[in-house]
């Protein structure tokens, strides 16, 4: 919770006790939830938070590495992971499971150039 605080204060995000919520259901979170899941979960102790609060909490945790985005061409909507240790993801493509695994030969692979409006012709 430590890393989790001096974190949000250093990017200058408020540790607010939503935030807090969000972050603890979180880490308490086994496999990748969606923004809906988190939504549905959090309201069982927070049922006056907005799907909009939640939304908007999700995505600045991913940008200061609280937590990870898990994204792919196939998952309609975001999913996040909690677990801060290096792995990778492998995704079902019918089931739409995401599974953790590490692979220290895959570590090292050069990510390709992201696409941009520059490098389309």
């Amino acid at each position: 919770m430590n890393r989790f605080i001096e974190r949000c204060r250093k990017a200058g995000l408020k540790v607010t006790p939503q935030r807090h919520a969000i972050y603890k259901l979180l880490m308490d979170c086994a496999d990748h939830p969606s923004t809906d899941w988190v939504y549905r979960k959090i309201t069982d102790t927070w049922p006056t938070i907005s799907f909009d609060t939640v939304n908007r909490t999700l995505l600045p945790f991913s940008e200061i590495g609280v937590i990870d985005m898990a994204e792919s061409c196939s998952l309609s909507t975001r999913r996040f992971d909690s677990q801060a240790n290096n792995h990778h993801h492998l995704h079902g493509i019918r089931c739409g499971q995401i599974t953790d695994f590490c692979d220290a030969t895959l570590d090292d692979v050069p990510l390709p150039p992201p696409i941009s409006e520059n490098t389309l012709p």
